[in-house]
């Protein structure tokens, strides 16, 4: 969600005839990727204080409303399927157009009250972006009279290192949740009996959870560290794409998996698990990828198992693949998104 966002924001920094705003309210409001020089950033002058929870939720709420009366903006965009409640209601009785995106999985269970909040707010919305058309069906049956547009996240063109040699790696993207069900991938791989592969994972714990001590308790039980790697949290993930042969994806829960279109663009075959959304609209089977039903992990290692003996397989895949992602680059997503929140009536 903060990347996609920072992709934007650099994207409409580049229209001379745009002032480009973006405000930070959560609890520790910070920017981990990079943006331009050219755009304005507002945060809080206070810190949240969590022992004063509700005062704290309602000084955010205020922060924002001031800030958007003193930018009088054109558009408004908001991305979160939390936090797009929270900003309009920050904004009601307010003229502005917002225009918001959850980023989950559109099947995601929210709990009672954030969905009432949606049945009730959502609606005030001047546009719904979904990232999906599986997501925009499900939006229309719980949301009536708003404008829903679909539109894709904009995937970063992975340069081509030429003097990188790629190794028998298969290489998976993503925070350590149970979701990504890393355990079951682990135990797939091996199953394989590859001895002269590896399966490298890249991502580390989130959402408070502490599943990378879990997942090294399993290797060095199972007594596989040096074809199971964990690599943490990296900056460097693009070599990771660059030296490995094979992507693979075991998630069951998506919004729009971006890691599964970088190492499309990275020029690698990937294979997935064809969950409610996402992966299905970025892969067509057979031919630039290869989709696997939830959880038929005995078909996932014969995806795997075919592409890591056909180095001939491979290229081809991985070039269709590397073709066919282009159609989400940078310009042509961000000029999507322009125009939507632009001249949406």
């Amino acid at each position: 969600m903060e990347r996609v966002m920072s992709e934007l924001a650099t994207f409409f920094c580049k229209k001379s005839d745009l002032e480009v705003h973006l405000v930070l309210y959560g609890r520790a409001p910070e920017i981990f990727y990079n943006v331009p020089k050219n755009l304005f950033i507002h945060k809080p002058g206070s810190k949240f204080n969590n022992n004063f929870r509700q005062i704290a939720t309602i000084g955010r709420l205020l922060f924002i409303r001031r800030v958007v009366i003193d930018i009088n903006p054109v558009s408004i965009l908001s991305f979160g399927e939390i936090w797009n409640s929270f900003i309009l209601l920050a904004l009601l009785g307010l003229k502005y157009r917002v225009f918001i995106s959850d980023r989950c999985s559109p099947d995601k269970n929210l709990g009672y009250v954030h969905k009432r909040l949606r049945k009730w707010l959502y609606p005030k919305a001047s546009g719904i972006i979904t990232q999906t058309q599986k997501a925009k069906e499900i939006y229309q049956n719980l949301i009536q009279g708003t404008s829903i547009k679909v539109i894709g996240n904009p995937i970063r063109e992975i340069s081509q290192n030429q003097k990188v040699i790629r190794e028998n790696i298969i290489l998976t993207v993503g925070r350590l949740i149970p979701s990504k069900n890393h355990t079951k991938l682990i135990e797939s791989f091996l199953r394989l009996n590859k001895s002269d592969w590896k399966l490298v994972i890249v991502g580390g714990d989130a959402l408070n959870m502490t599943l990378m001590e879990e997942l090294k308790a399993l290797i060095d039980k199972l007594g596989v560290g040096e074809k199971v790697i964990l690599t943490g949290n990296r900056s460097d993930v693009d070599s990771f794409y660059l030296k490995s042969k094979i992507f693979v994806l075991a998630s069951q829960s998506e919004g729009f998996p971006n890691v599964l279109g970088e190492a499309m663009s990275a020029t690698l075959p990937v294979v997935a698990f064809d969950c409610i959304a996402g992966p299905s609209e970025m892969i067509t089977d057979g031919k630039d990828g290869f989709l696997v039903p939830l959880f038929d992990y005995k078909l996932l290692e014969n995806r795997l198992s075919k592409l890591m003996n056909d180095p001939e397989l491979r290229e081809q895949v991985g070039r269709e693949a590397n073709k066919s992602i282009r159609r989400f680059l940078v310009d042509k997503i961000g000029e999507e998104y322009y125009s939507f929140i632009t001249y949406s009536n």
